[in-house]
């Protein structure tokens, strides 16, 4: 990053934590912030620290990048292959325990099962344990050592050896899935791309498929690392993420342009303190759209485990979480600092930062000569959303900047716009003017007849 850029940081920094630290100083901080995060005024520097945000993340994604080649996923049944057996979970002497079932299964196949867990409550209560593909025979031997050892029972409250049911996975459906997962991830990356090209501009489009990548990295690394199973129900929420965290950075970065418009002729802020105020406008509202999405998959995933068990709906509910949780964090604390960085590489937006700082120490001078205080802010109140107050900010910048396009006059050329180089005039007829013969000057006394006038021309006969 360049002398200049970091300039303009520190600038960005100083102008919105000296207004900050005034309101954390005042008797009411604390309300005074909750209230100015609700109104959106500016009250958190968020881009101004985009360093730290840019350290941060990069732990984060280091962290989740090794787990993945290191640890790397759980994969469930359906990407391994295997057998799966499930019997209920309620036999002749009482509920059974899936650990006991587990071991019974693998002494009987002589084949060590993977896992053993519980789906659903009550009468729905069932056990499930998988384990490798294994042939006819070890399937039959498995299935009559469980009813030997805990005689399961129907629904007509019997002990019956039909409630225990197997199936198999090849692991090819699972390949197929994931197959059709990276087909459709890399169509909407696409189709993504272009459409926030077309509608913002290249280096949102950059920014915002950045976040999107740190998003699908941070959800699978978190997968990786905790050990949650991967099944396809997770392929699945993945995708689902993916619109929820693009959606919210699209929003932000709508308002960031909405407060650009006309940046370059203006002199009143810089872009990284008109992306920050964009994005404290649009805080509140991406805490309420998170916290408002999150309840129903709270639900979904507490639903999901306590009545149904480990299953589908958990696996769905609990990739949605992770995502979501990482995509709010990174559309507030990448996405705009990401933009900011970009855009204040290029020349136009460092020169414009420079005539801002310069208007700024103007005004200090100024004020200081005046003898008035800092005060508040005049430009706080300038909102470019509003076209009347933009059209005439722009009046006032090209009025400004034509005054001191046109260069100082001097004495010589005033006298001249005045009428040429004059000599001083007598007392007498007014100069360039003749009196007629006969009659007589101003002060009352003729002139002879041949005779110039005071200003030495002749007058005529």
């Amino acid at each position: 990053m360049s002398g200049n850029d970091s300039a303009n940081t520190g600038n960005t920094a100083d102008a919105v934590g000296t207004t900050a630290a005034e309101t954390e100083g005042s008797p009411s901080a604390k309300s005074s912030v909750f209230q100015r995060l609700y109104t959106g005024t500016g009250a958190f520097d968020i881009v101004g620290h985009r360093r730290r945000w840019f350290v941060a993340f990069a732990l984060l994604i280091l962290v989740c990048v090794g787990s993945l080649g290191i640890k790397g996923f759980n994969l469930g049944i359906e990407f391994e292959g295997g057998t799966q057996i499930q019997m209920p979970a309620q036999g002749e002497a009482g509920p059974i325990d899936e650990d006991a079932a587990k071991d019974v299964v693998s002494d009987a196949t002589g084949v060590s099962a993977s896992e053993a867990q519980v789906v659903g409550v009550g009468d729905a209560a069932a056990i499930q344990v998988r384990l490798s593909s294994l042939d006819s025979g070890q399937v039959v031997d498995a299935k009559r050592a469980l009813f030997d050892e805990f005689r399961p029972l129907a629904a007509n409250g019997q002990p019956s050896g039909s409630v225990i049911s197997d199936s198999a996975v090849s692991a090819s459906w699972g390949g197929e899935i994931s197959k059709q997962a990276l087909i459709a991830l890399a169509v909407f990356l696409v189709l993504v791309t272009v459409f926030l090209i077309i509608y913002f501009e290249k280096w949102m489009a950059v920014a915002a498929i950045i976040t999107l990548a740190h998003d699908i990295v941070v959800t699978a690394g978190v997968y990786s690392v905790v050990g949650f199973e991967v099944t396809p129900a997770t392929v699945i929420g993945l995708l689902t993420i993916l619109g929820f965290s693009l959606y919210d950075t699209v929003v932000v970065f709508d308002k960031v342009k909405e407060n650009t418009r006309g940046l370059l002729n203006l002199t009143r802020r810089t872009y990284a303190e008109a992306a920050n105020l964009a994005l404290n406008q649009t805080l509140m509202r991406s805490i309420n759209t998170s916290v408002i999405a999150l309840l129903p998959v709270l639900g979904l995933m507490v639903i999901g485990y306590l009545l149904l068990g480990t299953g589908t709906l958990q696996d769905l509910a609990l990739v949605q979480l992770t995502g979501m949780l990482a995509g709010v964090v990174s559309s507030v604390l990448l996405a705009t600092p990401l933009l900011v960085t970009f855009k204040m590489r290029e020349p136009k937006y460092r020169e414009q930062a420079e005539r801002v700082a310069e208007r700024r120490a103007e005004r200090t001078r100024a004020a200081r000569a005046e003898g008035a205080g800092e005060g508040v802010n005049p430009d706080d109140d300038f909102d470019p959303g509003d076209d009347t107050q933009l059209e005439t900010e722009l009046r006032k910048e090209k009025a400004v900047a034509a005054a001191a396009s046109v260069p100082a006059r001097t004495p010589k050329a005033r006298d001249r716009s005045r009428g040429g180089d004059q000599r001083p005039r007598r007392s007498g007829t007014p100069t360039g003017k003749s009196t007629p013969t006969g009659k007589g000057t101003p002060s009352g006394k003729s002139t002879p007849s041949g005779k110039g006038t005071p200003t030495g021309k002749r007058k005529r006969s």
